[in-house]
């Protein structure tokens, strides 16, 4: 006899990326940004760390008062967490009961399973077209019948960008749609919140990512961006306090310094241009991406072998399968299996490409 709840035995853990330990490894697996964060964060952290002994702000005035200015709208549109993935947790506390359906693209990002799985909720996958497109007709009965519709933009691990048109026709009839925009900053148009104008903006959730953008990934803070009433609801479930004098410290002032951060993201964007181009005369499909990471695949199919043979030369991607992707077909036809590889710095990409030259 079990002694944990029936949502909890049913539900597999989500499996990070590798996180390697030991020097030498060029590490291109898990979208981080290669380049250090601000000075000014770093500065901030150390000055914080003279008052651990007192609790932080549990709601964080001063951070969510930089994202505000940067975003434009006031403050109590604002829920900072300890990383974007706990705003997703906090999603799944507020809006969903066991049985409530929740709904996400597939192949994308398989923590949004997990997640509504311990709520014991329902999770429907929607299945996309072969070019990451949405065939609306095919999901619009489950859209009409969701309390969450969660769509990353861009996606993962494809880094395509549905546009406004698409997500709104995302938006369930009678629950709340979730955009979690964790690579929206290395989009060609980026800083964009006209989702949350309007009527339709009441029932709409923008949730972003220090991690990637900002060079953050190791001190866990993201936010959350939404009507007042939205967040407000949300507040009601998280920690107390959620996010630590350190994270908000450095979080402020990474999102006070867009120089350091734009500067970064300039540097990203043209090696990504550079990595994808050479993928495609390698004899990769590599998708056109506006995130800090690029799909590439096969015809062969060997991603595996060529996994494989990047890890024993100490180079790590993401290998990434995900079966009964495309609903009708069976067996092999069915699954979306590449390779997702983040965009490092110029002599990470190198070495990644004079590896891939090596492989028969």
């Amino acid at each position: 006899m079990s002694l944990f709840r029936p949502a909890i035995d049913r539900t597999d853990a989500y499996l990070p990326g590798e996180q390697p330990q030991e020097a030498g490894w060029v590490k291109l697996n898990t979208n981080e940004n290669p380049y250090p964060p601000s000075p000014r964060a770093l500065e901030a952290i150390a000055a914080a760390s003279q008052r651990l002994h007192v609790y932080p702000d549990p709601l964080a005035t001063g951070f969510r008062r930089a994202v505000a200015e940067l975003f434009q709208v006031d403050p109590d549109w604002i829920l900072p967490a300890n990383g974007s993935d706990e705003n997703l947790t906090m999603l799944m506390r507020t809006f969903i009961e066991p049985g409530d359906v929740v709904d996400a693209p597939y192949p994308s990002y398989i923590l949004y399973e997990t997640l509504a799985g311990l709520q014991d909720g329902t999770f429907r996958r929607l299945p996309l077209n072969a070019d990451w497109s949405w065939n609306h007709a095919a999901v619009g009965e489950s859209i009409d019948a969701a309390k969450l519709v969660i769509v990353p933009n861009p996606n993962s691990p494809s880094g395509n960008r549905w546009d406004d048109g698409d997500l709104l026709r995302l938006l369930p009839p009678r629950g709340v749609l979730v955009v979690d925009e964790a690579y929206g900053d290395f989009c060609d148009v980026p800083h964009r919140m006209e989702l949350l104008r309007g009527e339709d903006g009441k029932r709409i959730i923008v949730t972003r990512t220090l991690s990637k953008s900002y060079s953050l990934a190791g001190l866990r803070l993201g936010f959350a961006v939404a009507h007042p009433d939205l967040i407000a609801g949300m507040r009601k479930v998280k920690d107390s306090y959620n996010c630590d004098a350190l994270s908000l410290a450095g979080g402020e002032a990474a999102i006070r310094d867009q120089a350091w951060m734009l500067e970064n993201r300039g540097r990203i964007l043209a090696t990504r241009t550079r990595m994808t181009e050479t993928l495609r005369s390698m004899g990769f499909e590599a998708l056109d991406s506006q995130a800090n990471f690029v799909w590439a695949t096969r015809a062969a199919g060997d991603h595996r072998a060529i996994y494989d043979f990047l890890k024993s030369r100490k180079v790590l991607v993401r290998l990434m399968r995900f079966p009964d992707a495309r609903p009708g077909l069976t067996g092999d036809a069915a699954v979306v299996e590449g390779l997702r590889i983040t965009v490092g710095t110029d002599e990470q990409v190198d070495r990644l490409l004079a590896v891939l030259a090596e492989y028969a």
